[in-house]
């Protein structure tokens, strides 16, 4: 191994990642999760399939769960042996119910709850610095987050329950946050299924710890074509305010603003969140796998469009009292209510 890929493993085991460095390998955080989004618009259905690897000095773990809309199902499971590659996309556990690349994923959790999904043209994350930004430099974060994959195509079949489904040529996003666990409390959204196949937007926030130091953190992505826009603290102000039911979001940077309004529009999907250190997953996020999102984006780039495929989410960890995602303004101090979403869970 030369010097300086010794120097870049180092660091990484921080949790950052140079500029111009490849997040998608472990960085042997406690968590590092992976998530894929397919988006069938033809067919009005959207498929979730994540997969979480936890470090526990008893083994590693995985948090791994498949959800689908429509139907509202839900199915999560606690895997043992799980493992992630420190050299690429390359995840695996419970010795075959679960495995991931860059471009093929395998779930197995029974003849009712299983997923095969390959991914053809991809479009990856084409900036210096991952999806946080500036952040993505900073060692030592309590989570860290970049969404890697802003489109392509889906081709797979997902089954559920009674339900089999064959998806080809579908819309896909994927992404991967790692760091200590889950923030606090956190907010996200995702959508593709606009008039353009070629735009695609994600957004994210929680409360960002670094030590003893915490603040409320946000950011925005969005491809336009082959533009990737990214405004992110601190060379942009992202200000987020949800109550579980509607989100919305504005972003302003060096040459673009975006606005993101999110609602509710059916019961939301309960989703797995992991707590490494117990070994056991708490139902603690709540997630619209097709709520509508308004996207306007203005500046150089100027784009206005609607979906009603948006996946859109609140989160929080269970020693909080309030059970959703507080509302807040990045950047310019926190503000906005909360609320008890409405849950749904197979």
């Amino acid at each position: 191994m030369s010097i300086l890929a010794g120097l870049d493993r180092i660091y990484r085991r921080t949790g950052a990642t140079l500029p111009f460095g490849d997040p998608l390998p472990s960085h042997g955080a406690e968590m590092e999760g992976y998530f894929w989004r397919v988006t069938d618009v033809a067919r009005r259905r959207v498929v979730v399939v994540l997969c979480g690897v936890n470090r526990h000095p008893d083994g590693d773990w995985a948090t791994v769960a498949l959800a689908t809309h429509p139907g509202g199902f839900v199915r999560s499971e606690v895997l043992p042996n799980a493992n992630s590659s420190t050299s690429e996309l390359l995840v695996s556990a419970g010795d075959g119910a679960f495995s991931a690349t860059a471009t093929e994923v395998h779930l197995d959790l029974g003849t009712d709850a299983r997923a095969d999904l390959s991914i053809s043209q991809p479009v990856p994350w084409s900036r210096a610095l991952g999806g946080g930004g500036v952040f993505s430099l900073v060692p030592f974060l309590g989570q860290y987050w970049h969404p890697h994959l802003l489109g392509g195509h889906a081709h797979g079949t997902a089954f559920t329950n009674a339900d089999a489904w064959t998806f080809d040529n579908a819309d896909v996003y994927a992404e991967k946050n790692w760091g200590a666990g889950f923030p606090e409390r956190w907010w996200w959204g995702q959508a593709q299924g606009f008039d353009r196949p070629d735009v695609c937007v994600a957004f994210s926030g929680g409360v960002l710890t670094a030590g003893p130091l915490s603040a409320s953190v946000g950011g925005v992505v969005v491809r336009i074509g082959e533009q990737t826009i990214r405004l992110a603290p601190p060379l942009s102000i992202v200000r987020s305010v949800t109550d579980g039911k509607r989100w919305e979001v504005r972003a302003r940077g060096i040459g673009h603003r975006v606005r993101i309004i999110g609602t509710a529009t059916h019961d939301a999907h309960v989703l797995p969140v992991p707590l490494p250190a117990e070994r056991r997953n708490v139902d603690t996020d709540f997630e619209q796998l097709a709520g509508h999102l308004t996207l306007e984006v203005s500046g150089r780039t100027c784009y206005r469009g609607e979906t009603d495929l948006a996946g859109l989410e609140v989160g929080y960890r269970p020693s909080l009292s309030q059970p959703v995602a507080q509302a807040a303004v990045i950047g310019t101090g926190a503000q906005g209510s909360s609320a008890v979403p409405r849950m749904k869970r197979s």
